[in-house]
C-alpha cells in the first residue's frame, strides 16, 4: 500500500469525492485579484464541456489491488468528460524509469500531470521540474519531499485509518471485561505502517478495558497474511477482535482463520477491497468490517487537473484557490452501510 504524510490537509468524505466535479481549481499559486468581497467568485468547474485539457498520468507498476483500483478510477473518470484527454503512462515501480515517463509528458506538454510516484522521495524532482516547466502538479498518494514540487496533494488517512479501526472495536467491546485484541499490520520499514498502528493504539487509549495481545506484520500479499495469521491464531487461543491493515493480505489471514475453525472473534480489515465488502455483506464470516483508503482518490485528482487546466473555481467555497492538500476520510463499512460503498471496491 502507498506511502503517505499524516493526517494532513482538508478532510473529505468519499461519498463527496464520487459526487461529480466537485474538487475545482485555479491554476496559478497566487490570487487572480486583490482579496475583496466573499460574494465576487471565481468561475466554478462542472461537467459541462469546456477548454480542452491533456492530463499526463503517471503511477507505479499495478501490482496491488488497491494500486490497480487508481489506474481505473483515473480512465474512468477521464472518460466521463469529452473535454479531456488522459496521456497515461504504463507505471513502473523503477524510480528511474517513472523519471522517465514524466519527462516524456513534460516534453509532450500535456496541460497538468497527476503523479503517484514510486517514491515520492526520490522522484521530487521530477515534480519540481515539471512546475518550473508551468505545469502543474497534483501530486497523487505518496508525497513529494517538497511542497514546491506539487499544486496540489491529495491522498488518504493512513492514521485515521488505525484511529476509526480501534474506535470502532473499542465500541464493540467497551463493556466486556479484559477485551483481547491482536493486529495484522504490514511491512514496519513503511512509514504508513507506523501510522496505521500509532492510530489504531491512540484509540484503544480510550477503552481501558481492552489490551493488545499480538501483532504481527505481514507483506500486503495473501501469502504472508495467511502465514502471519496463522502465527497468531496458534499463539492466541482466545482474543476479542483483530485489525488487519490490508484486505489484500486479508483474503489469506481468513484463509488461515478457516483452516483453523475459529469464529470466536470480531475481524476488521483495511483499505477497502470489493472481496472484503461482499464478506461483510455476506455476514457469513468473522470479517464484520473495513477500514477505507478509497482509491476513488485517483478520481478525485482527474477533477482537480482538469479545473487546474481550465483555470476555474472551487463550488462552494469563498477562496479563488483550491487548498493544497486534501485528505481523504477513512470511512468505516460495516453490513449496515456496505450497499453505499459496494461501487468503490476494488478487485
Amino acid at each position: 500500500m502507498p506511502e503517505i504524510p499524516s493526517r494532513r490537509g482538508l478532510l473529505l468524505g468519499t461519498a463527496a469525492l464520487g459526487a461529480g466535479a466537485f474538487l475545482t481549481a485555479c491554476t496559478s499559486n497566487e490570487p487572480k485579484e486583490a482579496a475583496g468581497s466573499t460574494d465576487n467568485q471565481a468561475a466554478a468547474a462542472d461537467d459541462k464541456p469546456g477548454k480542452k485539457v491533456t492530463i499526463g498520468f503517471a503511477g507505479p507498476q499495478a501490482d496491488h489491488g488497491w494500486l490497480n483500483a487508481i489506474n481505473v478510477n483515473a480512465r474512468e473518470r477521464a472518460k466521463k468528460y469529452s473535454d479531456v484527454t488522459l496521456d497515461i503512462t504504463e507505471g513502473s515501480n523503477d524510480t528511474a524509469a517513472q523519471i522517465g515517463q514524466i519527462d516524456t509528458l513534460i516534453n509532450k506538454k500535456v496541460d497538468v500531470l497527476v503523479i503517484l510516484p514510486a517514491d515520492g522521495k526520490a522522484m521530487t524532482q521530477a515534480g519540481l521540474k515539471a512546475m518550473r516547466a508551468g505545469i502543474p502538479v497534483v501530486n497523487l498518494d505518496r508525497v513529494f519531499a517538497s511542497p514546491q514540487a506539487y499544486r496540489c496533494w491529495v491522498g488518504g488517512d493512513n492514521y485515521g485509518m488505525g484511529l476509526n479501526a480501534g474506535h470502532y472495536i473499542g465500541e464493540l467491546l467497551k463493556d466486556k471485561k479484559n477485551a483481547k485484541v491482536v493486529e495484522l499490520s504490514g511491512p514496519d520499514n513503511l512509514e504508513l505502517t507506523k501510522q496505521r498502528t500509532q492510530g489504531f493504539d491512540d484509540a484503544l487509549k480510550n477503552y481501558p478495558n481492552i489490551k493488545k495481545v499480538a501483532r504481527q506484520q505481514a507483506e500486503f500479499t495473501v501469502e504472508t497474511g495467511q502465514a502471519k495469521m496463522a502465527q497468531i491464531l496458534q499463539a492466541q487461543k482466545s482474543f476479542d477482535a483483530m485489525w488487519n491493515h490490508d484486505d489484500d493480505q486479508g483474503v489469506g489471514a481468513l484463509r488461515a482463520i478457516d483452516q483453523a475453525g475459529r469464529d470466536d472473534f470480531v475481524m476488521v480489515g483495511g483499505a477497502g477491497a470489493l472481496s472484503a465488502m461482499e464478506a461483510i455483506q455476506s455476514d457469513n464470516s468473522v470479517l464484520k468490517a473495513t477500514v477505507l483508503y478509497p482509491p476513488t482518490m485517483a478520481a478525485s485528482a482527474i477533477d482537480l487537473a482538469r479545473a487546474l487546466g481550465q483555470g476555474k473555481g472551487v463550488s462552494g467555497l469563498a477562496e479563488h484557490e483550491i487548498p493544497t492538500s486534501l485528505t481523504l476520510y477513512s470511512a468505516v463499512v460495516t453490513k449496515d452501510n456496505v450497499k453505499e460503498y459496494l461501487p468503490t471496491g476494488f478487485k
